[in-house]
């Protein structure tokens, strides 16, 4: 998984800016509802990504903003739901967080990545960076 984020880290000069999605982060992640779609940010371009996401269904939304990490648990679980949150990185106060899950099923209010990109996105995303949830 280390040579998967040092690939990342090597095709970072040959990036498009995050900007060109409406992104506005420098360093952290960018998340993209109507899309389904994130990416990891680094100096201003995309440095992983686009990955395929799920996030908050109707009632449970995720919401849109622009907010800090906050802190990562290698293996978490969720009290309220009773589900496991493997590679969870925190960005709401109110427990929203990136973490691996089904792609398949809306959340309740997370961003769900595949095993292989929560690992990368835990590996990458420190707490004081940025994630920017996008409509």
């Amino acid at each position: 998984m280390r040579a998967l984020a040092v690939t990342a880290l090597f095709l970072l000069s040959f990036a498009l800016p995050a900007q060109a999605s409406g992104c506005t982060i420098h360093n952290g992640a960018c998340v993209q509802k109507h899309t389904n779609l994130a990416w990891l940010v680094t100096n201003g371009v995309t440095s992983y990504g686009p990955v395929r996401i799920s996030h908050g269904k109707p009632g449970f939304g995720t919401p849109v903003g622009n907010f800090p990490v906050l802190r990562k648990v290698k293996n978490d679980w969720s009290v309220p739901y009773n589900g496991p949150m493997p590679n969870a990185v925190y960005f709401t106060t109110d427990g929203v967080a990136f973490h691996q899950g089904d792609l398949n099923t809306q959340s309740h209010g997370c961003v769900r990545l595949t095993w292989a990109d929560s690992e990368v996105f835990y590996d990458n995303l420190f707490p004081g960076e940025r994630v920017q949830v996008l409509p």
